[in-house]
C-alpha cells in the first residue's frame, strides 16, 4: 500500500496489461482508440520490479553487515525513466487496424536502492544495477502507436504515467520484502531522452532553433564565439514559468523580445527530464570535426589562404575513396555512429596519412587521434 494513498489512481493493485488510453473517449482522430497504445500502471509496474530484486535487496543488506529486521524504512529506490521513438514498425503487408506506422516506448531501469540507516550519515548502497544501459535491467511500461512528433497524441497517451509518477513523488510505497513491511521512496530521473524527446517535453523548439542548447539559454551565435565556459541552467520549473510568460505576455513586448526572454520555450512543458551529452553524440560531433581535419590535411589546407570550394570538393572525394578502398567504410550523406566509430580508430588514421603529403603533420594528427582515443573512454 502507498502512505498517503495515491491521488487519481485506483487502489486495485492487481491490474496486469491495461489500455493506455484508459479512461479517454472512444476515438482520437481517425484511429480506433482500443489499438493505439498499452501500458502497466506505474505504481504497479514499480512493486513488480521490486518483488523482482527482492533476493537482491535482502543479499545487499546481508553483505553490508545490516541487521535485515532492523531495516524497514528508510529505503531510497533511483529509477532512471527513458522514452524513444522506434521509428517505422508498420506491417508490411497485413491487414491489421489503421494505426501510426510509428512506435515510441517509455521504460524505466531501477538503477540503485540504497537505505538510510539511524546513526549513519549516508545512505548504504545495498542494490546497484551492474548493466544500466542493457536491454536486461530496461522494463517497458508503456508502448503506444504514436509518432514522436506528434506532441498532442504523445502527451495525451503519456498523460496519465505522468499523474501517476508525481502521486508516487510525494508517497511511500509500503512493501512485504523478505517477510517484512518495509518503506520505499522513489526519485525519478529521466535521463533515458534523446535531444529531440527532450525538447519535445521540456516545451522547447525543436532542434533547428536559435536556442541550440536543452541545458542552457546559449544561442547559436554565442556558442561559436565562447566554446568552453557554459553550465547547466535550465530546469523543468524555470521552463514552465517560461512557458506562463510566453503565454501571457506580461511585459507586452512584440514576438521576438518576448521570445528572447523565454528563451526558445514554447510549449508547455510536460515531463521533467534530465538531460545530458550522451556517447553517442559526443562520438558524432568529435568524428565529424575530425572528419574536416582529415579533409584539410589532405589539402595542405595550411598552405593555401583560400582553397576554392572544388579543391575542397576534391580533398572530401579523395579522402572518401581512400576510407572506402581500404577500410571498407562507404561515405555517408550524414555522420552516424557506427561510422564516428569506425572513423576514430588508429586504423582509420593510418590509412589517412598515406593522403597526407608532409610527414610533419602525419606524425602530427597522429598524436592527436592517439590524444583522442587515449581520452575517449572517459
Amino acid at each position: 500500500e502507498w502512505q498517503p494513498a495515491l491521488k487519481n489512481v485506483s487502489s486495485s493493485w492487481d491490474v496486469g496489461i491495461i489500455n493506455g488510453l484508459s479512461g479517454w473517449t472512444a476515438s482520437v482522430e481517425d484511429v480506433p482508440a482500443d489499438t493505439i497504445s498499452r501500458r502497466f500502471r506505474y505504481d504497479v509496474a514499480l512493486v513488480s520490479a521490486l518483488k523482482d530484486l527482492e533476493e537482491d535487496i535482502m543479499e545487499g543488506l546481508k553483505d553490508r553487515g545490516l541487521d535485515d529486521s532492523a531495516c524497514t524504512s528508510g529505503f531510497r529506490v533511483v529509477i532512471k525513466e527513458s522514452c524513444d521513438g522506434m521509428g517505422d514498425v508498420s506491417e508490411k503487408h497485413g491487414g491489421g487496424p489503421s494505426v501510426p506506422e510509428k512506435v515510441v516506448r517509455f521504460s524505466f531501469t531501477v538503477m540503485s536502492i540504497s537505505i538510510q540507516v539511524e546513526d549513519e550519515d549516508e545512505a548504504v548502497t545495498i542494490f546497484q544495477e551492474p548493466k544500466p544501459n542493457s536491454e536486461m535491467s530496461c522494463r517497458p511500461l508503456c508502448l503506444m502507436f504514436v509518432d514522436e512528433s506528434d506532441h498532442e497524441m504523445l502527451t495525451t497517451v503519456l498523460g496519465p504515467v505522468v499523474a501517476e509518477r508525481k502521486a508516487m513523488t510525494n508517497s511511500c510505497l509500503i512493501l512485504s520484502i523478505g517477510g517484512l513491511l518495509r518503506s520505499f521512496q522513489f526519485y525519478f530521473r529521466g535521463t533515458g531522452y534523446d535531444e529531440k524527446m527532450v525538447r519535445e517535453m521540456e516545451g522547447l523548439e525543436a532542434s533547428g532553433s536559435t536556442y541550440i542548447c536543452t541545458l542552457c539559454d546559449s544561442t547559436r551565435a554565442e556558442a561559436s564565439q565562447n566554446k568552453v565556459l557554459h553550465s547547466v541552467t535550465r530546469n523543468h520549473n524555470e521552463n514552465l514559468e517560461r512557458y506562463e510568460i510566453w503565454r501571457t505576455n506580461p511585459f507586452s513586448e512584440s514576438a521576438e523580445e518576448l521570445r528572447d526572454r523565454v528563451k526558445g520555450v514554447s510549449a508547455k512543458p510536460f515531463m521533467e527530464t534530465h538531460p545530458t551529452l550522451d556517447a553517442l553524440h559526443c562520438d558524432i560531433g568529435n568524428a565529424t570535426e575530425f572528419y574536416k581535419i582529415f579533409q584539410d590535411e589532405i589539402g595542405e589546407v595550411y598552405l593555401k589562404n583560400n582553397p576554392s570550394r572544388e579543391e575542397r570538393r576534391s580533398w572530401r572525394l579523395a579522402l572518401d575513396k581512400q576510407l572506402r578502398k581500404r577500410l571498407k567504410l562507404k561515405p555517408v550523406m550524414r555522420m552516424n555512429g557506427n561510422y564516428a566509430r569506425r572513423l576514430m580508430t588508429c586504423e582509420a588514421v593510418e590509412v589517412v596519412c598515406e593522403l597526407v603529403p608532409s610527414e610533419e603533420r602525419r606524425e602530427a594528427l597522429k598524436e592527436l587521434v592517439g590524444l583522442y582515443l587515449q581520452m575517449k573512454p572517459v
